[in-house]
């Protein structure tokens, strides 16, 4: 079951301009930033109550962000569902027909284990599933 939003990622193609548009539009800071190599990119959240936006940007126009960019230029990416036990709803998300793009959770910003649902299978929506620590 889901427990909350947790965030929601906009891909952008520069995170030095787009923090600085988003703490204007918002009022609010930037938390944290975080590099994740694995998946070719760099990250700025901003707290707004209790969901965070994500700002992704390609690591040297490289990698997954970077072809959604490509295709879709920059906007919402994803949605982040934070989950108790990434593990089981996997499985029961798996059993109830929903394509998973990873078969195991991976390491995601913040040190969270994510899982991402394939957008084909939620109306044209990545979702990414979270679990914290």
């Amino acid at each position: 079951m889901f427990k909350n939003i947790d965030h929601i990622g906009i891909a952008v193609r520069d995170l030095e301009s787009s923090k600085e548009l988003f703490e204007k539009l918002t009022g609010h800071s930037i938390a944290h930033e975080e590099s994740v190599p694995s998946e070719k990119v760099n990250t700025a959240f901003i707290q707004i109550g209790n969901t965070k936006l994500e700002l992704l940007e390609p690591i040297n126009g490289e990698g997954p962000m970077q072809g959604f960019i490509d295709k879709r230029g920059e906007g919402i990416q994803q949605m982040a569902f934070e989950v108790a036990d990434i593990r089981a709803e996997m499985k029961r998300l798996k059993e109830a027909g929903f394509i998973l793009l990873n078969d195991e959770p991976k390491r995601g910003a913040n040190n969270t284990q994510v899982c991402f649902i394939h957008p084909k299978s939620a109306n044209g929506i990545l979702v990414e599933l979270l679990q914290k620590g």
